[in-house]
């Protein structure tokens, strides 16, 4: 499903009843397709709905309303064939926000350039975009890593994050929040410094960057990868930068490990592959959201304690009225039949809109609207 080109969704209404008392047909309910790992939010309140993560989970997002009666459901004996009738209820209408958050259980997370995706392709089959220039990868890449000893997991390359990413420089939420479904981290560091930047800085800038879009991102462990290690100044910077983290220790609960590799040369690429499926092995899922991100389960019906009716009044001195109940039976009503239209009325009475326009200070002949709908006050 493309959601650039079709942004709004519809469910055709059920068909109208027939004669002889028989029933409309229903209609078919509309399914709109989303990757796995698509969370679903009300846009409005910014609350998550579902979070789908298996193939084939379903949920729905908005209600149908019920089909509205005909004429043959108010019959009564003296009155066998009333010309009476309700429209359907209108269904439920909502706002959503879909993001895509890939299915992974490692990112590769780290500055442009460092190796990312020369790695990805050295320790999968996938074949992501490999160049000598920053952003080369625009888009998640995965791809599934088996160990020499038969372990699998599915690995993703994750666009290269820039100092600022967590405030949206680089479009790094966009990429960053494809790191919230992994559950170990592999760091990879450019131990050559060949773009002029000091490797332990980096490891600090990348790690704040992903304490400032999620604090929980913290909580994943990581695997330091040195990268690049077949060029000249590695090995030494590799010792200056084991220095300042050990220097840091305090920050730290427990210093992570450091693997040194050449995603070129494919140096050191099975310690760091069968010490990356020993960490998943004792790492638990993370929990993504919790109860305060959720929206709370809905009861569709009235509710008792909700007003039935709300009074206003407009500008041009119209009397108002609102509501979910009251606009409920509104919609239902069928205004093209007498009969219908006197029911809405004694409903309006009964729900005690006619007493509460009286104490508001409504008088015979003042307009009253409801929706677009307007008529006269009798008192």
């Amino acid at each position: 499903m493309d959601f650039r080109y079709n942004r709004h969704f519809k469910a055709q209404s059920g068909e109208k009843g027939m004669t002889k008392g028989m029933h409309g047909r229903g209609a078919e309910d509309l399914i709109v397709r989303v990757p796995q790992g698509t969370t679903v939010r009300d846009a409005e309140t910014g609350k998550v709905l579902t979070d789908l993560i298996e193939n084939g989970q379903e949920f729905i997002v908005a209600h149908g309303g019920r089909g509205g009666r005909g004429n043959i459901r108010f019959a009564t004996p003296k009155n066998p064939a009333p010309e009476i009738s309700e429209n359907g209820e209108p269904g439920q209408e909502r706002e959503l926000q879909l993001e895509l958050k890939i299915l992974a259980d490692v990112g590769l997370v780290g500055f442009p350039s460092v190796g990312k995706s020369t790695l990805l392709s050295v320790i999968t089959s996938a074949k992501p975009k490999i160049g000598a220039y920053h952003f080369t990868t625009i888009v998640p890449n995965l791809g599934m890593v088996r160990t020499q000893s038969g372990e699998s997991f599915a690995v993703a390359d994750l666009p290269g994050l820039i100092e600022g990413a967590s405030q949206g420089v680089g479009l790094g939420t966009q990429f960053l929040r494809h790191i919230e479904r992994t559950r170990v981290i592999l760091h990879i560091i450019d131990m050559s410094a060949s773009e002029g930047r000091d490797p332990y800085e980096d490891y600090l800038a990348i790690n704040k960057e992903l304490e400032s879009y999620n604090l929980r991102l913290m909580e994943r462990p990581q695997i330091i990868v040195a990268n690049k290690m077949d060029m000249p100044e590695s090995q030494e910077n590799l010792e200056e930068f084991k220095k300042k983290l050990a220097a840091n220790y305090d920050e730290f609960e427990e210093l992570p490990p450091i693997f040194p590799i050449s995603g070129l040369t494919k140096q050191g690429l099975a310690p760091l592959l069968d010490a990356t499926a020993e960490l998943l092995d004792k790492t638990p899922e993370f929990l993504l959201y919790d109860e305060s991100d959720m929206e709370e389960e809905v009861y569709y019906g009235f509710d008792e304690e909700e007003k039935p009716f709300e009074i206003g009044r407009d500008d041009d001195a119209t009397w108002v009225l609102s509501g979910e109940k009251l606009m409920k039976l509104f919609n239902m009503t069928n205004f093209d039949r007498d009969e219908s239209v006197m029911k809405f009325a004694r409903q309006l009475r009964g729900m005690g809109v006619d007493e509460a326009l009286r104490a508001r200070g409504a008088k015979d002949g003042d307009l009253v609207r409801i929706g677009k709908f307007e008529f006269e006050f009798v008192d």
